[in-house]
């Protein structure tokens, strides 16, 4: 079973926790003090990702300036142009693809933060143009209340638990420890997802899928089985199987047992009924007819159907205990 972090084993509601400005930019006579945090706010208002809500919510009262060229890059952060400056939000991978190292003229205090913070398991996200690193943020998603239990679970009921997430590596092996989830890959993008999946199936493993965002449709629909969450993404759940309506995990064990009852009950059914029919067709048929002149009554033979439907049905509805 291949699960999601973000808003699967965490509420998917992450908050900012500790930031860092630059010094230089928060002078009283600066008008740039405003206007950064009115950029950053600006860019993260038209992201729909959870981390950007996240931050727009820390920075409540900011004026939604007018941007051009927004654009969305895909596992790493957003980009656009604000009174003719390119910004730039998003993660360590962003940086380094659009900078290289963080920037000479970043003041010690931003990037001081960012090494500590991933170190306590933190998703670091940065503000920053081609110069310099404006702002260092801090933000974290709470494990559910019923991850841990959920993964214990289901590993005592002998399914494989991997984890994928395109956060950062310490952050996700920070939340592989609390949950005990032994194989975790970070830095995934959504693509990614589901070449895992597929590598997965192809060392012969059947594999579930569980996730609730846009960019898990493309691994529930590769999977043998796919799993969303009810909070979740439309998408996801149209892409899905299954839908864990109240997104507990702890439903996934009562969903595997519930599936192995099922298929027992399923082959009992078959069996019965089989076993019912290869009696009692010969009999109807008049088989004992030339041994002892016997012959079923039409009724008897229509009681004895419905008896055999009725028996089917009680023995299905055992599923409801």
């Amino acid at each position: 079973m291949v699960m999601d972090k973000t808003g699967t084993l965490t509420e998917g509601k992450p908050s900012v926790v500790e930031s860092v400005w630059d010094p230089t930019i928060l002078t009283e006579d600066d008008p740039n003090e405003l206007n950064l945090r009115d950029v950053l706010y600006a860019l993260e208002h038209r992201s729909e990702h959870p981390l950007a809500l996240a931050v727009c919510e820390s920075l409540r009262g900011c004026e939604d300036l007018p941007v051009e060229d927004f654009q969305a890059i895909l596992g790493k952060g957003i980009a656009g142009t604000v009174h003719g400056t390119r910004y730039y939000v998003g993660n360590m991978d962003l940086l380094h693809d659009i900078v290289g190292d963080i920037p000479e003229a970043t003041n010690p205090m931003v990037g001081d933060s960012i090494g500590p913070w991933m170190d306590a398991g933190y998703t670091v996200t940065l503000l920053f143009d081609k110069v310099k690193v404006y702002a260092v943020l801090a933000l974290a998603d709470e494990l559910k209340d019923t991850s841990v239990q959920a993964v214990k679970v289901l590993q005592a009921q002998g399914i494989e638990i991997h984890m994928l997430t395109g956060d950062n590596e310490v952050a996700a092996r920070h939340i592989a420890e609390e949950t005990g989830i032994a194989h975790v890959k970070a830095h995934v993008l959504p693509q990614d997802k589901a070449e895992y999946v597929k590598r997965l199936q192809a060392s012969g493993k059947r594999v579930a899928m569980v996730g609730d965002g846009i960019n898990d449709s493309a691994a529930l629909a590769q999977a043998d089985l796919g799993i969303a969450m009810g909070q979740g993404s439309d998408i996801a759940i149209d892409t899905a199987q299954v839908t864990i309506v109240s997104s507990d995990l702890s439903k996934l064990s009562d969903l595997v047992r519930l599936s192995k009852r099922t298929v027992t009950i399923i082959r009992e059914n078959l069996f019965w009924a089989f076993f019912y029919n290869l009696l009692a067709v010969p009999l109807a048929a008049g088989i004992l007819y030339p041994v002892n002149g016997f012959l079923l009554n039409p009724m008897v033979a229509a009681a004895c159907m419905a008896l055999s439907s009725v028996c089917v049905v009680t023995n299905s509805l055992r599923l409801r205990k």
